[in-house]
């Protein structure tokens, strides 16, 4: 019997029946406001906008979005976060204790996101609620008393000019973990801290047999390409064959369903997949129950949240965000409806939109799922292709030819005669008729969306389709970069973003 184990899920299930239901969320996000608002009102930001000022008034709420204006990253690091580095007290006090690197998308420039303690302690706080919510769950003692893989990009931080320890926010969080952490924490500090992908990996593999891990985190698609070397490496035919008690897999990152079927192919016993929404910028939400994938927003640690409906009250035609968009509170949230989000953090970000679109499929549990990126939004004649449509196309597509899409995207090209025309690239080990394939995705996305019908009826007239090995649509999307960790596959490219993937791909030979 998995006695510790017992005795840590019982002590965070009365932790979860001892505590107080709370205010309404509004009150809750009102009372975080202000809270945000009190601490940085010294702040170079907070008496050029009067945040004191603000917080005399009785709709601290309202006073804020009349005083604060909406933030981009390049407006916000343009006007505030470029002096972070030179001066203190510009948007949080003091510096920002580390700045994370975002992972960003093939050939981006990563972003330099202030990260400070207290978001750490947030984010900390936000995981420990998360472990709550999965005691109650109907799980096995053991997994409380198991081992945690956590696959992060490198966890060897580096110094910039001026002396501030920056990388990716899974590398940041791994050298902040506490002490008795490291009793738990897999693959350890040592091999974490590995810059070279494949060098990590060799090395977990081989270390693997050796674990006796009970869950398992990170972004699907380099977790997959993980388990796959343990598995080639170790001769198994399945990862319980070492590992018998793993029950858990919280992914991260990316959208989840296009690699269950490759994760259920990996493992001979049932295991729960839960989702978390953790960025650069903080943790905002996670899979509270194992029986589907949605996730609880995070409202009451150290983040404000507001959101800007996706269409034609908040954005125009292009996926730009209008002048005076309509904004809601978590109070005014409709269910159904896709939001881009605005974030204000203990970390000095302030009506940031950090670029992510939402909708809530349970408002009175505050349950929601991500639904895509404002900027994965293909409408270069009028198709308004949303990173939703887009998956639920792709899934259909799977589905109906039997085979696994791991990874995709999409982008508008031009062809000698100047014609527009979307390309695709799929990633996927199975064998496929590419001419096929793109007929039926086309069909597929006519049925779902009207605008994209209205398209291909006038100037979009073609649509090609390029499938590739995994492995090899993995090293053209890296290019230059190091790969795995938290580098993601962007849904939908920019032209020129998508060229260099395809000449990257004519270099492997494809």
């Amino acid at each position: 019997m998995a006695i510790i184990g017992s005795l840590i899920k019982r002590a965070l299930e009365i932790k979860a029946q001892l505590t107080p239901e709370g205010d309404a969320p509004v009150d809750q996000q009102r009372a975080q406001l202000r809270s945000l608002l009190s601490k940085a009102k010294e702040t170079a930001i907070g008496l050029y906008y009067d945040y004191s000022g603000i917080l005399e008034v009785d709709d601290v709420i309202q006073e804020f979005q009349n005083r604060v204006p909406i933030f981009d990253y390049h407006t916000m690091d343009d006007l505030w976060w470029s002096q972070q580095q030179k001066y203190p007290n510009i948007t949080w006090p003091g510096h920002p204790d580390f700045f994370a690197l975002s992972s960003g998308t093939t050939g981006s420039k990563s972003k330099r996101i202030p990260i400070t303690y207290d978001l750490i302690n947030a984010m900390r706080s936000v995981g420990f609620d998360q472990l709550t919510d999965f005691s109650l769950q109907d799980v096995s003692d053991k997994v409380f008393e198991k081992e945690i893989l956590m696959l992060s990009s490198s966890a060897d931080l580096s110094s910039n000019s001026r002396g501030f320890m920056e990388g990716e926010i899974s590398g940041i969080n791994v050298n902040n973990f506490p002490d008795w952490y490291e009793t738990f924490f897999r693959p350890g500090k040592d091999i974490a801290q590995i810059a070279q992908w494949d060098e990590r990996v060799k090395r977990i593999a081989e270390e693997a047999p050796s674990w006796d891990i009970g869950a398992i985190c990170g972004i699907p698609s380099w977790v997959l390409m993980m388990l796959e070397e343990i598995v080639e490496k170790n001769k198994l035919t399945s990862i319980h064959e070492i590992w018998p008690d793993l029950q858990v897999f919280v992914s991260g990152g990316v959208a989840f369903e296009p690699y269950r079927d490759k994760f259920d192919s990996l493992v001979d016993h049932e295991i729960f997949y839960m989702d978390t929404y953790l960025a650069s910028e903080g943790f905002f939400g996670y899979t509270p129950s194992a029986q589907k994938m949605d996730m609880k927003l995070a409202i009451d640690h150290g983040i404000f949240y507001e959101f800007v409906p996706f269409d034609k009250d908040g954005f125009d035609g292009t996926g730009q965000i209008l002048n005076q968009p309509t904004i809601h509170t978590i109070d005014q949230v409709e269910e159904d409806r896709e939001y881009a989000l605005l974030i204000s953090t203990c970390a000095g970000a302030w009506r940031y939109m950090i670029g992510d679109t939402v909708r809530f499929t349970n408002k009175k549990d505050l349950l929601f799922r991500i639904a895509g990126r404002t900027k994965f939004f293909l409408n270069v004649v009028g198709s308004q292709l949303s990173e939703e449509k887009i998956n639920a196309a792709i899934k259909k597509t799977a589905a109906h030819f039997d085979v696994t899409i791991e990874e995709f995207c999409v982008g508008a090209l031009k062809d000698q005669a100047g014609d527009i025309y979307h390309q695709w690239v799929i990633g996927t080990d199975d064998v496929l008729d590419e001419d096929e394939v793109v007929l039926f995705l086309d069909e597929t996305l006519e049925e779902l969306n009207k605008n994209y019908r209205v398209a291909r009826s006038k100037a979009l007239k073609k649509v090609k389709l390029k499938a590739v090995k995994k492995d090899h649509f993995y090293e053209a999307l890296s290019g230059s970069k190091e790969k795995g960790g938290q580098l993601k596959t962007p849904k939908v490219m920019p032209t020129d973003k998508l060229q260099a993937f395809l000449d990257n791909l004519e270099k492997l030979g494809h």
